[in-house]
C-alpha cells in the first residue's frame, strides 16, 4: 500500500482542477484505502482507514458505499 500512495498522490496532482478535492483508492485486491487531495494553497491528502475483506463482516459493501459516494461527489 505504501507504494501506491506516492503513485497515487502524483496521479491526483495532475488533476488540473484544482477548485474541487480530488480522490484515489489503492487497493491490492483485499485491502483498499481511499486518498483525498485539496490542492488549494498548498497541497494537502488524507487517508481512510484501511478496508479488509478478511475481517469480520467482509468490509466491500463499505468499499461500494464509499465508491458510490466519491461518484456522486465528482459527478455534481
Amino acid at each position: 500500500m505504501e507504494q501506491g500512495l506516492a503513485q497515487i498522490l502524483a496521479y491526483l496532482l495532475g488533476n488540473r482542477d484544482n477548485d474541487k478535492p480530488s480522490f484515489g483508492m489503492i487497493t491490492t485486491g483485499s485491502e483498499f484505502i481511499f486518498v483525498k487531495l485539496v490542492k488549494e494553497n498548498s497541497p494537502g491528502y488524507a487517508l481512510s482507514k484501511g478496508f479488509l475483506m478478511r475481517n469480520p463482516g467482509n468490509e466491500l459493501y463499505n468499499v461500494v458505499r464509499i465508491l458510490k459516494r466519491v461518484t456522486q461527489l465528482v459527478s455534481t
